[in-house]
């Protein structure tokens, strides 16, 4: 039974977390080129709706995570301890910071105010998103003290 949970946390960290990671790093570029070229923003609109739908099918990740971990009985090792942090820094990154200021950049692209340095600001954001999740991939496969 750990093989099939397993298998659907590791599907579903795949088929969420990725094109978050992909939607959420596009997005500042098309936000950018969406308000220098004086059009609505179609393109990041597009992208903040994939990163605030998958988010929610990102939940299903630690809930698999966390029912493989208790099947295996490897809740208590560090490697995990480190991931299940490591997991609630992206998620908190994306819900209070990524997305929020996604929806700040739609919304002043529509007020016509100037993007340049939150445009910037949420490119660091996402590569630091994206750093995390490549952290927790390199705990899973390596389970340092395992």
């Amino acid at each position: 039974m750990a093989e099939v949970f397993l298998t659907l946390h590791v599907l579903a960290a795949v088929l969420a977390i990725g094109p978050i990671a992909v939607a959420g790093s596009l997005f500042p570029r098309y936000a950018s080129r969406d308000h220098e070229e004086g059009r609505e923003p179609s393109a990041s609109g597009l992208l903040h709706r994939i990163c605030r739908g998958y988010a929610f099918a990102g939940l299903a990740v630690p809930v698999f995570g966390l029912v493989t971990g208790i099947l295996l009985g490897v809740l208590a090792q560090a490697w995990l301890i480190a991931s299940i942090i490591l997991t609630a820094l992206a998620a908190a990154l994306l819900a209070l910071g990524i997305l929020p200021a996604q929806r700040r950049l739609l919304a002043g692209r529509a007020a016509g105010e100037e993007t340049g340095p939150a445009v910037s600001r949420l490119h660091m954001l996402t590569g630091f998103f994206n750093l995390v999740w490549a952290a927790v991939v390199v705990l899973m496969v390596v389970r340092p003290g395992a």
